[in-house]
C-alpha cells in the first residue's frame, strides 16, 4: 500500500493569509502547507480520504488521474470544499470503464453536512450535467471494503464532535482529534505507521497539541508515526528535531509504503 499526503495543514494552510512569522515566512517546502488529505493506493483500488478546496491543485501536483472513492472523516469546510472538483473525476471514470456516481462514504452528519453546503447537488429542480458532481453518498455502519482495500472506521472526537478516522491494514490515519475514546484504542493496535492530528504547541479544545499527540502515539506504539493537521505554530525542522524517534511531522509531497 502506498500513501501519498496531499495536505497536511490546518483550515488555513500554510503559509497563512497576511503573516509573516518564521513558518509562513520559511523556504523549506516542507513548511507549505495545502489542507489535509491523503491519497492510498492499492493493487486494485485509489482511494481519497476527504476533498478540501485544494483538491484541484493537489491533484494537478501529482498527477491524480483515478478515484474510484473518496471516504470523509468529517464534514468542515477543510474537508469537503473540493467536492465540486470531483466532476472532472466522475468523468476521467466513466473513461476508465466505471461509470456512476463517485461512491462517498462517511458518517450521517457529514452526509448530511454534504447535502447542505453542496445542496443544488441534490435539488431535483437544478439542471442535470456535466456541469454537477455526481456523488453516491453512503453511510458508514461499521468495516467495509473498496476492491482489496479493507476500510475500518475509527471513533475519534474533534471538541464536541464525534468523527471517523480510517485504518486499512496496518496503516491508520487520525486527523482532528482532540481524544480517542476507549472503544477505539484496541482498534489502533498492531500498526505499522500511524498519522496522528498534532495542530500546535499550545492546547486546544478540538485537535491535540504536539505534546499530547506524541502522548497518543507512544501509547499507541507503531514504529513510525507522523504527525499532520499542522498549523504555523510548528515549524518543520526545528519540531522534528525535539521529536522522538520513530515519529516525525508528515509534509505535503511525503509518501509512505506500508508491508
Amino acid at each position: 500500500m502506498r500513501i501519498t499526503f496531499l495536505g497536511t495543514g490546518t483550515s488555513h494552510g500554510v503559509p497563512m493569509i497576511g503573516c509573516g512569522c518564521a513558518t509562513c515566512a520559511s523556504t523549506d517546502p516542507r513548511d507549505t502547507r495545502l489542507r489535509p488529505s491523503i491519497y492510498v493506493e492499492t493493487a486494485a483500488a485509489r482511494v481519497l480520504v476527504d476533498a478540501g478546496p485544494d483538491l484541484r491543485a493537489q491533484a494537478l501536483r501529482h498527477r491524480i488521474a483515478r478515484v474510484d472513492a473518496i471516504l470523509f472523516t468529517h464534514g468542515h469546510a477543510d474537508h469537503i470544499l473540493g467536492m465540486d472538483d470531483v466532476r472532472r473525476f466522475n468523468a476521467l471514470r466513466e473513461d476508465q470503464g466505471m461509470p456512476g456516481p463517485m461512491p462517498c462514504y462517511g458518517d450521517a452528519a457529514t452526509l448530511d453536512d454534504i447535502r447542505g453546503m453542496f445542496s443544488y447537488v441534490f435539488d431535483p429542480a437544478t439542471p442535470k450535467g456535466g456541469g454537477l458532481p455526481q456523488l453516491d453518498l453512503r453511510q458508514i455502519d461499521g468495516p467495509f471494503r473498496i476492491a482489496d482495500l479493507d476500510v475500518r472506521p475509527v471513533p475519534l472526537a474533534h471538541g464536541r464532535r464525534p468523527i471517523l478516522g480510517f485504518r486499512f491494514d496496518r496503516f491508520a490515519y487520525l486527523t482532528d482529534c482532540n481524544r480517542i475514546p476507549d472503544p477505539s484504542w484496541p482498534l489502533l493496535e498492531g500498526l505499522e505507521v500511524l498519522v496522528l492530528d498534532a495542530l500546535r504547541v499550545r492546547p486546544h479544545p478540538t485537535h491535540f497539541s504536539i505534546d499530547e499527540a506524541v502522548d497518543a502515539a507512544a501509547r499507541i506504539g507503531a514504529p513510525r508515526t507522523f504527525f499532520t493537521h499542522m498549523c504555523h505554530d510548528l515549524l518543520h525542522a526545528a519540531t522534528d528535531a525535539r521529536l522522538p524517534p520513530g515519529m516525525a511531522l508528515a509534509y505535503d509531497g511525503l509518501v509512505v509504503e506500508t508491508t
